[in-house]
């Protein structure tokens, strides 16, 4: 029976639409309904369940609190579970890559999180202009959605989105143009009549804005620029964080540390909500309480976010498990795109998909893949990107299978026959 989620729910439900069934039980990369059908599940919560679904390894922890008497709800008041996770995020995270940031719990959401950084980059430097990008997303409050570039997110605030400015991401003029050269020009030149902005906001990999991979020399070069002209720079690893792209942060490889870094989606390891603001030290500047939220203390999140710490990043045998993934998500990616003439591999890492010329095409295909067993969203502004997430702890044996029904899904959209068997 579903006539209850179309009566009383509101009509802003979304990816119900796409996927209708009614989903029961979930254990790993598989989703069972209702009715007993399963569905292999390359979604993983739009990146929230980057360990899988219910996975017994943080399972088994999160019981254990529950059942002890242990404390659930703290707002921000001191617990043996925060210190636990807070211990274990600066000793497995933090040290080994030489960060000294302070941690701050802004609430229960990648939003929160933005906002968070928004506020205080203001309050540090005492300008009010952001830089963001070109197809970014950050969020649906009105902060994030003033740095975020779809319109009809945009739309939905109902209200002018002020102090923000978009600017071109990397290759958005298919290479024409220099890097950065036009902000270097207007920041240097005091007739140019464009304010030094209090921050620049940037996604490594734009998650729900088509794939966007920025070339790590570009995101060297724009921390580069920021220094240069004392702006902060925000990077939103709000989805390509917690190990996605194949290092926990996904601004290793590039060579530079952010000053400021959002984190939500897989930091609990759980599903469960979850976010934190990490900021250089001497940014530190917020009085007690001039930012908060109800539930940003959430003991069983920093359970399952310790667990997941301790379990897959104390060395570098979960990263090269993540590795071997990543290496066969791409082959299989592009052995699929260039079987379609027009499309494109596109992302980094287990934040991947193919983009397709005709923007009805990626929409048939995930429709196809669901009918046959396997969720995979869509992305960019007119949808025009198959989009895959799946789990870092899915089996060869799970993508190799996946992959195999979405080139079934491909053949039956496009007529392109010979793409079974591709793999």
């Amino acid at each position: 029976m579903t006539d209850i989620f179309e009566t009383l729910e509101s009509e802003v439900r979304g990816y119900c639409r796409s996927w209708p069934a009614v989903f029961e039980r979930s254990q790993g990369s598989t989703m069972y309904a209702e009715d007993g059908k399963e569905y292999l599940d390359f979604f993983s919560g739009a990146g929230a369940l980057n360990y899988g679904h219910n996975n017994p390894l943080l399972l088994e922890p999160l019981l254990d609190y529950l059942r002890s008497g242990a404390v659930v709800h703290s707002l921000d008041m001191k617990t043996p579970a925060k210190r636990r996770f807070l211990e274990t995020f600066q000793e497995v995270i933090l040290k080994p890559r030489g960060m000294d940031h302070k941690v701050m719990f802004p609430g229960p959401t990648g939003t929160n999180s933005v906002e968070a950084a928004l506020k205080l980059a203001r309050k540090v430097t005492g300008r009010q202009h952001i830089l963001s990008f070109t197809n970014a997303f950050h969020g649906m409050t009105l902060g994030s959605l003033s740095v975020t570039g779809n319109s009809m997110k945009r739309k939905g605030a109902g209200i002018p989105l002020t102090n923000s400015s978009k600017i071109p991401y990397d290759d958005y003029f298919d290479g024409e143009t220099a890097d950065f050269l036009w902000l270097e020009r207007v920041l240097e030149d005091s007739g140019s009549g464009v304010d030094k902005p209090a921050a620049v906001i940037v996604e490594t990999v734009q998650g729900e804005g088509g794939l966007n991979a920025a070339r790590l020399t570009w995101l060297k070069g724009l921390s580069d620029l920021c220094k240069k002209h004392d702006i902060l720079l925000i990077v939103d690893d709000v989805q390509a964080g917690c190990g996605r792209t194949g290092t926990f942060f996904s601004f290793e490889d590039a060579g530079f540390t952010p000053d400021i870094i959002c984190l939500s989606k897989s930091i609990s390891g759980f599903g469960l909500p979850m976010a934190l603001t990490l900021f250089r030290p001497e940014l530190d500047v917020w009085e007690p309480g001039e930012h908060n939220g109800t539930f940003r203390g959430h003991n069983p999140a920093f359970v399952t976010g310790t667990a997941a710490l301790n379990t897959y990043w104390r060395d570098d045998a979960f990263q090269q498990q993540v590795a071997a993934r990543i290496a066969q998500l791409h082959d299989g990616l592009e052995r699929l795109a260039a079987t379609v003439e027009g499309a494109s591999v596109r992302g980094r890492g287990l934040l991947a998909g193919v983009f397709f010329p005709d923007t009805e095409t990626a929409g048939k295909i995930a429709a196809a893949a669901y009918e046959q067993g396997l969720l995979v969203e869509t992305s960019g502004p007119e949808s025009e990107v198959v989009k895959l997430m799946p789990a870092l702890t899915i089996t060869a044996e799970e993508l190799e299978r996946g992959l195999g029904i979405l080139i079934e899904a491909a053949s039956t959209v496009t007529g392109a026959r010979e793409l079974v068997g591709a793999l």
